[in-house]
C-alpha cells in the first residue's frame, strides 16, 4: 500500500488523467480563447473549490468502500440555517456560521454513527439524510430564497486576499493541507486505507473500524456545511435549492481522479486533478453555450467511464 507521495509519484499514478486535463485545456481554449483569460481562470478555481471541499472528503469515505448521497442536501440545509439566523434573527455572522457548521457534522455524525453501528448500507443511510436534510432546507425556508445583506458574511464567499485571490481560493489551499496531512501523516489516514482494503484484517490488528468510519462521514458533513455556508455568501442568500448534484460532482470528481468504489486505494492529489477536469469542463461547456441539461449527461458518462478504468485497471493489476 502506497502512501507516500513525492512529485514523481504524482505524476506517474495519474499520468493519464494529467495528459486528459492538458488536452481539455488545449481543445478548448482553441474554440473559446476567452478560456485562458486570467478572470475565467480564476472563476474556474472559485467554482471548482466548492465541488474539492466535498470531494476531499469524499475521497476519505470511497477509500472506506463508503459513500456519502446526502453532502448537497447538508450544502442546501446549512446554508439556509445560516442566512435564516442572520437575517431573520439578527445573530452574529460568527455565531450563525458556527451554528451553521453544527448542524453539517450533526447530520454527517448520525450518517457515521448509522453506517459504523448498523449494517445499513452507507447508500441507503446517506439516501435517507440526503431527504430529510433537503426537505428540512424547504421546510425552514418556505421554498424561499433568504437574502442576506451583510457585508462581512458576503465576504466569506465572495471577498478577495489582498484584492487578488478569492477567499474561497484561500480555505481551499488550507484545506488541502490539511487533508493531504491526514491521509499520508498520520495513522488515521493509514487506518482508513486499511479499513477500505480489508476491513475484517484492520479489525484483527486492532483498529477501531467504528472510529474511523464515524470520522470520515462526520468531517463530511463538516465540509459539505462549509461549502454551504461559502456558497450562500457566494450567492447573497440561502437557497433550499442550492447543491442539487454537488454529490454528483463530488463523486465524479474523486473517481476521475483515480479512487477505487471498491475501497483501500485513492489520493488526495488525484481527486484535486478530477475536480479541476470537472471544473474546466463545465466551464468550456458554458463557454460553449451548451446547455446545462446536456452538461448532467457528460457528467454521467464521465462517472462510468472512469469507474470502468478502475475496474481494467485492477484487474490488470
Amino acid at each position: 500500500m502506497k502512501l507516500g507521495y513525492g512529485t514523481k509519484n504524482f505524476i506517474q499514478d495519474n499520468m493519464g488523467i494529467l495528459i486528459g486535463f492538458f488536452v481539455l485545456c488545449v481543445v478548448i481554449s482553441f474554440i473559446n480563447p476567452n478560456f485562458l483569460s486570467s478572470n475565467n481562470l480564476l472563476n474556474v478555481l472559485r467554482q471548482t473549490s466548492t465541488n474539492l471541499y466535498l470531494a476531499l472528503a469524499m475521497t476519505m469515505i470511497i477509500i472506506l468502500a463508503g459513500i456519502d448521497l446526502s453532502v448537497g442536501s447538508i450544502m442546501a440545509v446549512t446554508g439556509v440555517v445560516t442566512t435564516s439566523l442572520i437575517a431573520l434573527f439578527g445573530a452574529p455572522v460568527i455565531v450563525a456560521v458556527l451554528v451553521g457548521l453544527m448542524v453539517g457534522v450533526l447530520i454527517g455524525s448520525i450518517n457515521g454513527y448509522v453506517a459504523a453501528t448498523t449494517i445499513i448500507p452507507p447508500f441507503i443511510i446517506t439516501l435517507a439524510t440526503m431527504n430529510i436534510a433537503r426537505g428540512a432546507a424547504y421546510v425552514i425556508s418556505d421554498g424561499k430564497p433568504i437574502r442576506v445583506m451583510s457585508e462581512s458574511f458576503n465576504f466569506i464567499g465572495s471577498g478577495y486576499l489582498f484584492g487578488v485571490l478569492p477567499m474561497p481560493v484561500l480555505y481551499l489551499i488550507i484545506l488541502l493541507i490539511v487533508c493531504y496531512f491526514i491521509m499520508n501523516k498520520t495513522k488515521l489516514g493509514r487506518y482508513m486505507y486499511a479499513v477500505g482494503g480489508n476491513a475484517e484484517a484492520a479489525k484483527f490488528s486492532g483498529i477501531n473500524i467504528k472510529r474511523v468510519t464515524f470520522f470520515a462521514y462526520a468531517f463530511s458533513g463538516l465540509m459539505a456545511a462549509f461549502a454551504g455556508i461559502v456558497l450562500a455568501s457566494r450567492m447573497f442568500s440561502g437557497q433550499p435549492t442550492s447543491g442539487e448534484g454537488a454529490e454528483l460532482d463530488a463523486i465524479a470528481a474523486v473517481v476521475l481522479g483515480g479512487t477505487s468504489m471498491t475501497g483501500g486505494y485513492g489520493r488526495i492529489g488525484g481527486t484535486v486533478i478530477g475536480a479541476l477536469i470537472i471544473g474546466v469542463l463545465s466551464n468550456g461547456l458554458n463557454l460553449m453555450g451548451v446547455s446545462s441539461f446536456w452538461q448532467y449527461i457528460v457528467k454521467g458518462i464521465v462517472i462510468i467511464v472512469a469507474v470502468y478504468a478502475d475496474v481494467i485497471k485492477r484487474r490488470k493489476s
